[in-house]
């Protein structure tokens, strides 16, 4: 090892600075999920399932992205969106569609890319922890195949999953105000689910 590789600092991966950069929001989110104990009940899951259908609904246009799928080589593998549709329909529950302004464009030319990596981000790391949650639907009678296939890990296993994804973000070339849109990115995603969460989780929703 010489000096100069005492003296210059490692830098940070992205993957590792979008975690320091929204663990705050990502904790608080967190929290006020299990607040609202969904797994109480198949009829409080639904609502959470619904959240996870709002929040996929409008990430979707990002994993057809042919020049994301370029800089992340299985995204078009990691669709959910598809899989909790499924799980709302095994629990007979109909899809609530909530509008606003974080919808993607269907356009590819549409899509600000360091913006949707940060987005990509929050919703592949949701995955990555969602063994407790998938053990959690377990005892409301449900699983990989029934009512919680969207919380299945990927054949490689979750942690290998999360690994391939955080390496191919890590190695895209961004600018410096790239990477604060990566970060921004990451931070409206969270807000969305935070918004959803308040919005079809909490025990007024609907009413």
């Amino acid at each position: 090892m010489s000096t100069a590789d005492i003296e210059t600092p490692l830098e940070t991966s992205r993957s590792r600075r979008l975690k320091a950069e929204t663990e705050g929001q990502h904790n608080s989110l967190d929290e006020s999920i299990m607040a609202q104990n969904p797994f109480a009940s198949r009829e409080r899951y639904g609502r959470f399932v619904n959240v996870q259908h709002e929040f996929h609904r409008t990430i979707d246009p990002l994993y057809s992205s042919p020049r994301l799928g370029q800089l992340l080589p299985d995204l078009a593998s990691r669709r959910r969106f598809g899989l909790i549709g499924q799980d709302l329909s095994d629990l007979g529950v109909a899809p609530i569609v909530v509008r606003d302004e974080a919808e993607f464009s269907h356009a590819d030319a549409g899509i600000d890319l360091p913006t949707a990596l940060g987005w990509l981000y929050v919703a592949e790391g949701s995955n990555l922890g969602a063994a407790f949650l998938l053990k959690a639907a377990g005892k409301l009678g449900l699983s990989e195949s029934f009512g919680a296939r969207h919380l299945a890990a990927a054949p490689e296993g979750r942690a290998a999953h999360w690994k391939a994804f955080t390496a191919a973000l890590d190695a895209v070339n961004l600018s410096g105000p790239e990477e604060e849109r990566a970060v921004a990115g990451a931070r409206a995603a969270f807000s969305r689910v935070q918004e959803l969460v308040s919005r079809l989780l909490h025990p007024a929703a609907g009413k």
